[in-house]
């Protein structure tokens, strides 16, 4: 599979960046980060906000430089929340990973993806916005994976521009939908050093294989003339890449991962970054982040930004 071809099956190259003209919309105090809503632009007449949290400057030497983190939230159907959960604001308290790594020390972004928080339409619910916005993609001869790996981006261009993040130690981290976004995302940006994914990497032959509906960002537009979606996660080498799954997700069939995984790393191997690529089953656990996923989350980032 070739970075090109795939490129181009997405929707071509991403435009030039524009300024970010980002706005602070308001600062709160919590238990060891502090927590700041921004506003950014990703395209000239769209703009996204996002969750800032920064570890407390009583935690950190002055004028120093941390490493960051961007979190991509889930999808789970749950429109009308997006980066305050993985803020720790609202939703499922196993998903609050940002207090978590801000706690860390570790610089904090969490965006809203598009449809979700503060990116719903006015009249539009949520699953309808999200085929709408999908179709509208198709139609320009392009994919919803391609608009979200643009805002992705924008999301590290926001990150890069901040005086207190050291550009060189850049990682992201996601759930379900926010896995997606992470190794989708990985080939096209070389400034995310680090990545994990939590409970999603659906090859095409597991979707078809088992009926599986996944989001529309897990669909590539001819991509099966190219490979499969494990395929694709394997352009992110060299860069470090771990992916944890549940024995029992329904979603991420294990007796396709169990084949599938190790593709990835052999592919990983053939671009002389063997070792790069690392995966975790958890035999006790389903669509969630276990304990001992989350333990393995942690150990990855602090071994590696």
């Amino acid at each position: 599979m070739k970075k090109t071809d795939v490129q181009r099956l997405l929707g071509g190259p991403w435009p030039e960046s524009t300024a970010l003209d980002v706005e602070s919309l308001e600062t709160l105090d919590r238990d060891g980060y502090l927590a700041e809503r921004i506003s950014y632009q990703l395209e000239p007449d769209e703009r996204t906000e996002a969750w800032l949290l920064s570890p407390k400057s009583s935690s950190k030497a002055p004028g120093s430089r941390l490493p960051a983190i961007a979190i991509w939230h889930q999808h789970n159907d749950e429109y009308h929340l997006g980066k305050s959960e993985s803020a720790g604001f609202a939703g499922n308290p196993m998903h609050h990973t940002g207090p978590l790594l801000a706690r860390e020390g570790y610089i904090v972004l969490c965006p809203d993806a598009l449809g979700f928080e503060g990116r719903r339409h006015e009249t539009l619910d949520g699953p309808s916005y999200e085929r709408h916005m999908a179709m509208h993609y198709i139609a320009a001869g392009k994919s919803l994976a391609w608009k979200n790996i643009l805002d992705n981006r924008r999301a590290l261009d926001y990150l890069c521009s901040r005086s207190d993040v050291d550009a060189s130690r850049i990682g992201c981290y996601g759930h379900s939908l926010g896995s997606t976004f992470t190794w989708l995302t990985g080939p096209w940006d070389n400034r995310l050093k680090c990545m994990v994914g939590n409970c999603c990497m659906p090859s095409q032959a597991a979707m078809d294989g088992t009926a599986i509906n996944h989001s529309f960002s897990n669909y590539i537009p001819g991509l099966n003339r190219n490979g499969d979606i494990p395929d694709y996660v394997a352009l992110t080498a060299p860069r470090r890449l771990h992916l944890n799954f549940g024995a029992d997700d329904v979603l991420n069939p294990v007796e396709y991962l169990e084949r599938e995984l190790p593709h990835v790393a052999a592919l990983y191997k053939e671009a002389g970054a063997e070792g790069s690529f690392s995966w975790y089953i958890d035999s006790n656990a389903g669509h969630e982040l276990s304990e001992s996923m989350k333990e393995r989350m942690l150990r990855v980032f602090h071994e590696n930004i």
